[in-house]
């Protein structure tokens, strides 16, 4: 083959962008184009996702922080013009209707018994499933995860019956009972933690003379303080925010909690809304600011129980 025939061999080679029947290039802004889409797409949704999610809280400040006569004659979305903070002064005043302080102080008494009961119990169970030997364990220990199972709704009754039977409707203990002996999602994750803690450690500290009671104090603990706080977070916001069973078993302002005070505005105060919104604005922030405060540990406990 000649040297002209082994160049127009070449020139007219399939996919060669020199030959004469090459396919032209597509331009690079073409081909930029759907990538543009994709991220326009996704942070459309991200910002729907956190005006949705952010709406309401925005809402309910800007409305406790106006007037009941700047709600009824601007729009729900205006700012308050001036601002005023009488709403949250009539929350705590001694002539409200609904003893509101009384309310936050009953909370934070019932979340902080129950973080610490069901933290403590949590562990010992988790701790006696994970490590030691006994008859019937993996069975007890399943048919007390079962449990999960049940909806809530199911053990209302007999719940409010047994605290009936046992003189404690309407007080304090009435509350927390039904919450303080462990939670069998806590004792599941942290069983299944402990589990994944090396036996050599174990191991290693009975040969030095540690016990039952001084390696679970002194090794699984202290190993396990990212599942122990990443629980301890999802008990304080689920039982801050708890509202059915409070609402059921007391009655009056005694023993009524931050949810179930709220709620009774709205019926009290003949939807005096400016009000309800300064509630519920008091209601959320505990939540809010812990976690701005421990986010980055809230975050970090979450990602380490994750990857173990």
């Amino acid at each position: 083959m000649t040297s002209a025939e082994v160049a127009a061999t070449r020139r007219s080679r399939p996919g060669d962008s020199h030959g004469p029947d090459a396919e032209p290039r597509r331009p690079a802004s073409a081909s930029r184009t759907p990538r543009v889409l994709v991220a326009l797409g996704s942070y459309a949704i991200l910002v729907v996702g956190a005006l949705t999610t952010l709406g309401p809280f925005f809402l309910s400040v800007m409305t406790s922080l106006k007037t009941p006569q700047q709600l009824a004659t601007q729009s729900p979305l205006a700012l308050p013009s001036p601002v005023t903070g009488s709403n949250y002064a009539a929350l705590f005043s001694p002539d409200s209707i609904v003893d509101f302080g009384h309310a936050v102080l009953v909370t934070v008494a019932y979340v902080a018994v129950v973080l610490v009961g069901q933290l403590v119990f949590s562990i010992l169970a988790a701790y006696a499933f994970a490590r030691l030997e006994f008859p019937g364990r993996d069975l007890l220990f399943w048919l007390y995860v079962a449990t999960l199972m049940v909806p809530t709704v199911v053990t209302v009754v007999p719940l409010y019956l047994m605290m009936t039977d046992a003189g404690l409707r309407n007080t304090f203990w009435g509350i927390v009972l039904p919450y303080l002996f462990g939670s069998p999602y806590a004792i599941f994750l942290l069983r299944e933690y402990f589990r994944g803690i090396p036996q050599e450690l174990v191991d290693a500290a009975r040969i030095d003379g540690a016990g039952t009671w001084r390696i679970l104090v002194r090794i699984i603990v202290p190993l396990s303080r990212p599942i122990i706080v990443t629980l301890g977070m999802i008990t304080i916001v689920s039982h801050w925010n708890n509202f059915m069973w409070p609402l059921i078993v007391t009655s009056g302002n005694t023993w009524s909690v931050v949810t179930v005070a709220t709620a009774s505005m709205q019926s009290q105060y003949n939807g005096n809304w400016t009000l309800v919104m300064a509630a519920t604005t008091f209601a959320m922030a505990p939540l809010i600011v812990m976690f701005l405060v421990f986010n980055r540990k809230i975050v970090e406990s979450i990602s380490i129980t994750g990857f173990r």
